[in-house]
């Protein structure tokens, strides 16, 4: 025992892993040495001394994180009656334009990326938008994209081989070495079933916003880009 050093030792602290043989000496290190008895869980552990219990520790640890983190945004999101506000002014809006925007409970992802606004000075929406580009298996977010953007100002950056950036130029090979014409912008049908998925086909020639008029869109725009020479198994309504 290192507090008393007489009796053989039979707990270890495991926050500062002292021996003890016994409750008082238990209480008396602590009271020494200001320790509360609880496991640091972020403390260091070398390479050499970590173990499988380590992992798992750790592991455990950032589920916690994680799921306080959840808890603590959701608790503010729910208590929030600014957000509450903000989300149906945005629905009104974009009723408005002729656009059926729905939200999702606070919790879901789509909820938490949703960063879409609404300037009423220009009376103009920025939305957060996704880019699928199926043939590539690649995904690009966009976060304040002006309504009155076309959609082929929105995808140069992507598929242009002139503005778009080398690095995504080289991921997207296959649509900047195709030609524009052979490009489709498609976005899908939300609430049908699931063995019935239709896609609409849209105007990259018109703004994003006549492109969602008439349109269900929950919570943003998520585009797919794909190309008429190569298979997919997208079905475009009335084709």
């Amino acid at each position: 025992c290192e507090t008393c050093s007489k009796e053989e030792a039979k707990y270890r602290c495991p926050r500062c892993l002292k021996y003890s043989c016994s409750l008082l000496c238990v209480k008396k290190h602590k009271l020494a040495l200001s320790c509360n008895g609880v496991r640091d869980k972020t403390a260091f552990v070398s390479v050499n001394e970590f173990t499988d219990l380590n992992l798992l520790s750790d592991y455990r640890f950032l589920e916690d994180v994680g799921r306080t983190a959840d808890a603590a945004a959701r608790h503010l999101a729910m208590r929030s009656s600014t957000t509450k506000r903000h989300l149906f002014s945005l629905r009104n809006k974009a009723q408005k334009c002729n656009i059926d925007l729905r939200t999702l409970p606070v919790g879901f992802t789509k909820r938490r990326e949703n960063s879409t606004t609404f300037n009423s000075t220009e009376n103009k929406f920025y939305w957060h938008l996704k880019l699928v580009f199926p043939h590539c298996h690649a995904e690009y977010t966009l976060k304040r994209v002006p309504d009155d953007k076309t959609l082929a100002d929105i995808l140069k950056p992507y598929i242009d081989p002139v503005e778009s950036d080398p690095v995504v130029c080289q991921r997207l090979k296959i649509y900047t070495a195709s030609p524009h014409s052979d490009v489709r912008i498609l976005m899908k049908i939300e609430n049908r079933r699931q063995n019935s998925v239709r896609y609409n086909e849209l105007d990259a020639s018109r703004s994003l916003l006549d492109n969602l008029k008439g349109k269900v869109i929950i919570e943003y725009p998520t585009l797919f880009v794909v190309l008429k020479t190569l298979k997919n198994d997208m079905v475009v309504l009335g084709q």
